[in-house]
């Protein structure tokens, strides 16, 4: 079942050519991504969470927080991802909070009409939420380390 359960997790693998890089430097490559200008920030696990970083991103219009919590195994050279999220996870919003664990890509968009330069109204997108704008830096920064990105969904 191997191939097949890496499509199911969102499991990736590095190319061959690619020398991994030490576990300190992937960390740090991991913690720059979190900074100021990011959609996410990355920090370091609390106990509790049984990882070593954690990457957070809280969206309010959505009453959505999504977590991905990062495992660096050494060993193997693998990062361990689980993915959480927190809120109204059904498009219907019946305004109970749910949980929900896994890389399923999730987006979410608002339009409203607007007044264009010619003066016809048209429809503007106003707001946009796209799962991938948090979960892609990591994965790319993992693999370009050299580095396996390993979903998991059942053991932590």
């Amino acid at each position: 079942m191997g191939r097949l359960w890496d499509k199911v997790t969102g499991t990736r693998y590095p190319d061959r050519a690619i020398k991994p890089l030490p576990t300190m430097e992937l960390r740090e490559a991991l913690l720059v991504l979190g900074g100021p200008d990011a959609l996410f920030r990355v920090r370091h696990a609390f106990p509790k969470e049984k990882a070593d970083l954690v990457a957070e991103r809280r969206i309010a219009k959505l009453d959505l927080t999504v977590k991905i919590r990062l495992r660096l195994v050494p060993g193997t050279r693998e990062v361990r991802t689980l993915e959480e999220q927190w809120g109204n996870l059904s498009h219907e919003y019946s305004g109970s909070r749910q949980y929900g664990r896994g890389g399923s890509t999730r987006i979410a968009r608002t339009w409203e009409f607007q007044k264009g330069p010619d003066g016809r109204r048209r429809m503007v997108e106003t707001f946009r939420y796209d799962s991938r704008d948090m979960r892609d830096p990591l994965r790319n920064a993992v693999l370009a380390a050299g580095w396996t990105w390993r979903g998991v969904l059942f053991r932590w």
